[in-house]
């Protein structure tokens, strides 16, 4: 059976040293949702990634997120993919010491439900 780790909004993914790539629209949703253009948006909150092929979310000085405000993300509807995918769909060995998500044995199909809706995505019945 698979374990569903269910997300305690810790943020202390949003506080560890890594690079959050955008995927495609990503920017686009971000920049709407800050009532910025693209390019403004662009400015503010992005870096070119490490191996400049793309950009990534800006750090703040202390490495934190640009987004994290207190325990808050600030775009948490429409924060970024890779954001929404941990750590049930990609995580690192020890993520478990730092993030504060409780652990679950689900069955498949109740797997499948609660990856979707931590993603957001809804299921056409």
């Amino acid at each position: 059976m698979p374990i569903f780790y269910q997300c305690q909004r810790c943020t202390a993914c949003c506080r560890w040293p890594g690079e959050v790539a955008f995927k495609p629209g990503e920017i686009e949703a971000m920049a709407a949702f800050k009532q910025l253009s693209e390019d403004e948006f662009i400015q503010a909150y992005t870096r070119l990634r490490r191996d400049r092929q793309g950009l990534a979310l800006a750090e703040k000085e202390n490495g934190e997120c640009i987004f994290l405000e207190g325990h808050d993300c600030s775009v948490q509807p429409v924060k970024p993919r890779q954001c929404r995918q941990f750590p049930n769909l990609w995580n690192f060995p020890g993520f478990e010491k730092q993030c504060h998500a409780i652990p679950k044995l689900v069955e498949e199909e109740e797997y499948r439900r609660l990856v979707e809706r931590a993603m957001g995505v809804s299921r056409e019945t």
